[in-house]
């Protein structure tokens, strides 16, 4: 028998069995001991990387939020420019740096924070180890194997700890996800089914950006499925053994007919879809174009151009050493944003999706999703919608969850991650949020393997990239 009164949990419900229990239930985490247990006063805090990252999440955003218990006592970006934007966009007065190894070596560090190009991590995260400093990256952590294998080495002769910005895992309904994955209510788990779409405006914006190059971003197999391996990684709790993947290059970069400098001053702006305008951006007008006169940087590049050499349609098998087997897609031109998971146990089926436009009942401004996604402004507030949860066990009916929609500040999980880095506070510790420097190395690994997959033709083991042996239970 199905009926929605039995098999639906409300969001009325679901606020009034556990909103009452958030107050009183915060558990204190041990997982960022080292920067929890400094009894030195407000904790300080630099930043390498002052692009836009850096200056909302891990600068404006950090300081209002958490200025009662950290201070910044330094930025550091090689342009000059930016970091003076900076200083007055974050509202510090500390010094500023051009030069990484004369901040590192004359402030008294805490935790040195990276935000540069995905490159360079390995660079600023090394050094900051060597120094015995705590150190928290964007991620990915790196984009190949020799710079992990360094940093991985690096964090074994420090006392400093690399954590990871995995602010996905922290996300409210993948939290919810976990949480049930965790109750046997499929079984066990078999394999999992991964579709991210990216739409025409947040999947476009990369190949405009020093993302669209290999050798900085490592493709966006690093730079944004680090995210979704990261996600698998932590939903299976084993750890991957094998990548096989295909993936080209298909749609922007060199198969366009036309292509111009850079958006402004492009003679193709009246038939070219993908025009975008960056002066109605205020701050990135101030960010980006007021300082490319310093490093050449142009925020909004075309993005036909002929030297990007990164994928934009890619799909990865992954096998992991507990015999669970993932498919996964990234779409970087897709109409709408949004994905669709779907988790098979033994036992049953679990899945969700979000941003599906005709499971919707409302349109949504495409444009805008992705500005509501970074958005930290308002993490804490619950939308009108909901995400559609349904389990259905093997010979037995479905059953639907409606949970409370959070899309802004990435689901609701980039306060909740900054609440047990800084405070120490997490709702769940059991379910393994905090993330180190095994699990950057992972995720990274996973991308590395699928790069190298596409290039050769040939599946690719992970235990041959790195010293790292893969294990059965992560947490085991």
């Amino acid at each position: 028998m199905n009926s929605k009164s039995n098999n639906e949990i409300t969001r009325r419900k679901f606020v009034k069995t556990t909103g009452a229990a958030v107050a009183g239930s915060m558990i204190i985490s041990p997982a960022f001991s080292n920067i929890l247990n400094n009894s030195s006063g407000k904790k300080k805090v630099a930043l390498v990387g002052t692009g836009s990252r850096g200056n909302s999440f891990f600068g404006k955003f950090l300081k209002e939020e958490y200025g009662d218990i950290i201070e910044f006592v330094g930025l550091c970006d090689i342009n000059k420019g930016r970091l003076e934007f900076s200083k007055k966009n974050i509202g510090v007065d500390c010094p500023t740096f051009t030069d990484f190894d004369e901040m590192l070596n004359t402030v008294d560090i805490d935790l040195l924070m990276v935000t540069t190009v995905d490159a360079t991590h390995h660079e600023f995260i090394i050094k900051g180890l060597n120094k015995n400093i705590d150190v928290v990256t964007e991620k990915p952590m790196t984009t190949d194997e020799q710079k992990c294998q360094q940093i991985l080495d690096a964090q074994r002769k420090s006392t400093g700890n690399l954590i990871m910005a995995f602010n996905y895992r922290y996300g409210k309904v993948f939290t919810k996800l976990k949480e049930i994955i965790e109750t046997k209510e499929i079984g066990d788990l078999i394999s999992i089914d991964l579709n991210w779409y990216l739409n025409t405006f947040h999947g476009a914006d990369y190949f405009r950006r020093w993302h669209g190059i290999r050798d900085k971003s490592g493709t966006l197999l690093l730079h944004k499925s680090a995210h979704h391996f990261d996600l698998l990684n932590w939903f299976i709790g084993s750890d991957p053994v094998e990548v096989y993947a295909n993936g080209a290059l298909e749609k922007y970069g060199k198969n366009n007919s036309f292509r111009g400098k850079n958006c402004r001053s492009c003679e193709h702006t009246n038939k070219c879809e993908f025009y975008w305008d960056i002066t109605k951006k205020e701050k990135y007008m101030d960010l980006y174009v007021a300082n490319e006169k310093y490093d050449g940087y142009l925020r909004d590049n075309c993005l036909w151009r002929e030297e990007i050499d990164i994928f934009d349609k890619m799909s990865v098998l992954v096998k992991y050493a507990n015999n669970v087997e993932v498919t996964y897609s990234l779409t970087t031109y897709s109409p709408f944003e949004g994905f669709r998971i779907a988790f098979n146990g033994k036992d049953g089926r679990l899945e969700t999706h979000e941003g599906i436009p005709w499971r919707n009942t409302e349109n949504e401004d495409q444009s805008k999703l992705h500005e509501k996604e970074m958005d930290n402004s308002s993490h804490t507030r619950i939308e009108h919608k909901f995400h559609e949860i349904v389990t259905q066990r093997n010979f037995k009916d479905y059953k639907r969850i409606e949970f409370p929609y959070v899309r802004s500040g990435h689901w609701g999980g980039d306060k909740l991650m900054f609440d047990e880095i800084f405070r120490g506070e997490n709702l769940k510790p059991s379910l393994n949020h905090a993330a180190d420097v095994r699990d950057g190395s992972l995720a990274v690994l996973i991308g590395i393997a699928a790069r190298k997959s596409i290039d050769t033709g040939m599946p690719i083991k992970i235990a041959d990239l790195t010293d790292l042996v893969p294990k059965i239970n992560k947490w085991g």
